[in-house]
C-alpha cells in the first residue's frame, strides 16, 4: 500500500473546497450577487472566499468591471478542472449515504430545447419516486463537454462518443426536409437535391453551434445550401416551414403531426436527411454515484412511455418515414416472369 506524503502540499496554501465551490458558483453566474444567493450565503462571503483563493494562487482569475464579470485564461482552466474535483467530492459523500437505501444527492443534466416539455414529465416522475434527489436542467440546444463541464448526464441526438463517455439508446428517428403545400405550389417541388440552390433553405446549427450550410444525403455525403434563415431554435425553423418561408431540415420527432395533417409535406425524402439515435450520455466511472444510475434508468424507461418518441409517424409510400424504434420497412423489388 502506498504512503501519499503530505508534505508535498502545504495544507494552509491550498483551496478549501468551498472556495472552489464558490469560486465554481461565480463562474458559472458571472455574478457574485447571484452566486451568493446559490450558495445561500452573503455576497461578503463569496466575495472574501474568492480574493483568498486568488491569494493563495497567486493569479487573476476573474476579471471584474461595473457592468460585467468574466473568466481570465487561468480561470478558464482552474473552473474546468474544479468542476472535476467538486464533483469527485460529491461522488464521495454520495457514495457513503447509501446505508439507509435512499438516494441522495445532486445530478446535473443538460437537455435539448425541444425535448423541454417531455423532459417534464420525467422530472416529476423522478422526483416522486426519489424525493431527497435534486435536479439541475439545463436546457440547450449546444452539445456539453460532461467532463469539462461539470455534467453528469446528458439528453441528446448525436452521433458523436468522446472519450471517457458512454451512450445508451433512447429512440431512433430521422431528420427530414420539411416544407409546407402552399411553398411548394407557390416556388414548385424539388425532384433532385441540385433543385435545392433554386429554393429558400431553412437551417439549424450543426452541433447546435454554427450554421449548417450542408444538408446530409440518406446515402452519404452531403449538399450544399445557402439558407436564407440559420438558427438553433428548431421550433423557429419549424414556425417558418409551417408559414410558407422555404424548405427545413427538422427531426421527424418535431414534425410527425404536421405531417399527418398536412401542414407540412416531404422533401425528397428518399435522398434528403439522416438516422439520428437520442440517447442519453454519462461520464465513465468506476463508482458511478446512485443518484445519477438512477437518473439514467429513469430516462431510459421514460423513452419507452413517452408519447413524442412512442407515437406512430405517419407512413406513406415512397416517402420514407418510419416509426421511431423499428426498422425501415424492405423495398418492394418488381417481381420478374420467371422464363419458360
Amino acid at each position: 500500500m502506498g504512503v501519499f506524503c503530505y508534505k508535498t502540499m502545504q495544507m494552509d496554501d491550498s483551496p478549501e473546497t468551498s472556495e472552489l465551490l464558490t469560486f465554481a458558483a461565480t463562474a458559472e453566474a458571472r455574478s457574485i450577487s447571484k452566486a451568493a444567493r446559490t450558495l445561500g450565503v452573503p455576497r461578503p462571503t463569496v466575495s472574501r472566499r474568492l480574493a483568498r483563493l486568488e491569494e493563495k494562487l497567486g493569479v487573476r482569475l476573474l476579471r471584474r468591471t461595473t457592468r460585467t464579470m468574466a473568466l481570465t485564461d487561468a480561470g478558464e482552466v482552474l473552473y474546468a478542472r474544479a468542476r472535476v474535483v467538486l464533483a469527485a467530492v460529491r461522488d464521495a459523500v454520495a457514495s457513503v449515504q447509501m446505508s439507509d437505501d435512499v438516494v441522495r444527492g445532486l445530478v446535473r443534466v443538460s437537455v435539448p430545447l425541444m425535448a423541454a416539455p417531455g423532459v417534464g414529465r420525467l422530472v416529476s416522475s423522478f422526483l416522486a419516486q426519489h424525493p431527497a434527489e435534486r435536479l439541475e436542467i439545463h436546457a440547450t440546444t449546444r452539445h456539453v463537454d460532461l467532463l469539462a463541464e461539470g455534467f453528469d448526464v446528458a439528453i441528446r441526438a448525436s452521433a458523436d462518443l468522446p472519450p471517457g463517455v458512454i451512450a445508451r439508446n433512447l429512440v431512433r428517428s430521422r431528420r427530414i426536409a420539411v416544407a409546407s403545400p402552399t411553398y411548394l405550389q407557390r416556388v414548385g417541388a424539388p425532384t433532385k437535391t441540385a433543385d435545392l440552390s433554386k429554393h429558400t433553405c431553412l437551417s439549424g446549427f450543426a452541433r447546435g453551434e454554427h450554421p449548417a450550410t450542408e444538408w446530409p444525403l440518406l446515402r452519404g455525403g452531403a449538399v450544399h445550401v445557402e439558407p436564407t434563415l440559420m438558427t438553433n431554435d428548431v421550433e423557429l425553423l419549424r414556425a417558418a416551414a409551417l408559414a410558407g418561408r422555404g424548405v427545413a431540415l427538422l427531426p421527424l420527432l418535431l414534425v410527425c403531426g404536421d405531417l399527418e395533417s398536412g401542414s407540412l409535406v416531404a422533401v425528397l425524402p428518399e435522398r434528403i436527411g439522416t438516422e439520428v439515435h437520442v440517447a442519453v450520455f454519462y461520464a465513465e466511472r468506476e463508482l458511478l454515484p446512485p443518484a445519477v444510475r438512477a437518473f439514467v434508468n429513469a430516462a431510459i424507461l421514460w423513452a419507452r412511455d413517452e408519447p413524442m418518441f412512442t407515437r406512430q409517424l405517419p407512413s406513406k409510400d415512397g416517402q420514407g418515414w418510419q416509426a421511431p424504434h423499428g426498422p425501415k420497412p424492405p423495398k418492394k423489388r418488381p417481381s420478374r416472369a420467371r422464363r419458360p
